[in-house]
């Protein structure tokens, strides 16, 4: 019988959704495997950390894309209505637009409005595919980014702190405007939480606020400090993760502060950008994201003041302190165990403590 009262109340809990916001379905399980052609290979888009993402189209012609939960993901029933209950209420031009769900037997499947150009990842990281992507473009991107991320801060009736902000979780519409996507390891705060705490450590190596990796401490900040990754990964073109000089700084964050500090910070630039034309808006950017990944959380600008210095090209920024990053030696043999293993997707949600 108690199983049978919890499926009820989450029935009744998507079905509330569903009242509460007209532009949300539930959709039937059979209606999901028509539009994705049973799930086929041809239809999968790629694997996301809970489980694959599929295109589809319904008989009206409205094509979407399908998140797939696998069952042994990790994401189970309360990271599932998080995620619904979170993004239904959310509603931005830089997030991506959740158009429904099906919750039946052991499917637990999220209708996401399809974006034909994937995710940034697929571009930024790719040498051809990058050089599609001009600096007003990226300019472009940065700025749609951070106006999401101030939207989820400040702007909506929730205050959100996304957890997973990295350039695989950036899907690019057909004018390759950016929706910030995955909201599965998302945590919502009252108006007077600043910051909260878990003892389980959830998110994506390289992305991660150096408080939130060693102590568990998250919070506006520790987005804010994501956000600046982003930037460094856009103007450069570099995986951070996956960037290593042998025998000195192990990420992307150690190299731009130092290029920074020596004033080269040009030879940090993606050598398919024009630095000529772009110079002080290249300059800006890096100084912004070097303000963003402060190694103490409090130096970090907020959401607020990075949205105003992409905005305003004439106000003075500060100079930045000391960037976080690991300061490590490593063999040719060991960087490249580190890179194998650089892309963790953490896959539980937990309880958190706000301050």
């Amino acid at each position: 019988m108690k199983g049978k009262t919890n499926a009820d109340e989450d029935e009744a809990l998507i079905w509330g959704l569903q009242g509460r916001n007209s532009e949300f379905t539930v959709y039937d399980f059979s209606q999901v495997l028509e539009a994705t052609d049973n799930f086929s290979e041809e239809n999968k888009l790629g694997q996301g950390g809970f489980g694959p993402v599929y295109k589809g189209r319904f008989p009206d012609g409205v094509e979407i894309a399908v998140k797939r939960l696998a069952s042994h993901s990790g994401q189970g029933l309360t990271e599932f209505k998080n995620e619904i209950q979170l993004i239904a209420k959310l509603q931005h031009t830089n997030l991506v637009r959740l158009l429904g769900c099906c919750y039946q037997g052991q499917e637990k499947i999220l209708i996401y409005e399809y974006l034909p150009n994937k995710s940034l990842d697929f571009f930024i990281f790719d040498e051809t595919r990058r050089a599609l992507i001009d600096w007003h473009k990226r300019l472009a991107i940065i700025d749609g980014i951070a106006q999401g991320l101030l939207y989820l801060h400040k702007h909506s009736r929730l205050r959100v702190i996304h957890r997973d902000l990295k350039a695989g979780n950036i899907l690019l519409d057909r004018e390759m405007n950016p929706k910030i996507a995955d909201f599965g390891l998302a945590k919502i705060f009252s108006a007077n939480d600043n910051e909260g705490n878990t003892k389980r450590i959830v998110g994506t190596y390289g992305y991660m606020a150096p408080e939130y990796a060693s102590e568990g401490l998250f919070s506006i900040k520790s987005d804010v400090f994501s956000f600046g990754v982003l930037i460094l990964e856009i103007v450069s073109g570099k995986k951070t993760s996956s960037f290593h000089r042998y025998g000195e700084f192990i990420n992307l964050l150690g190299h731009a502060w130092q290029m920074w500090k020596d004033e080269t910070w040009l030879q940090l630039v993606d050598p398919l950008l024009p630095t000529d034309s772009h110079t002080m808006e290249i300059m800006r950017c890096i100084n912004i994201a070097l303000l963003c990944v402060q190694e103490n959380a409090a130096d970090r600008s907020t959401t607020s003041e990075v949205v105003a210095m992409l905005s305003n090209e004439t106000m003075t920024l500060p100079e930045p302190k000391h960037a976080a990053f690991f300061n490590m030696r490593l063999t040719n043999e060991e960087a490249s165990n580190v890179v194998a293993a650089s892309s963790v997707n953490g896959i539980t949600l937990s309880a958190i403590d706000g301050r």
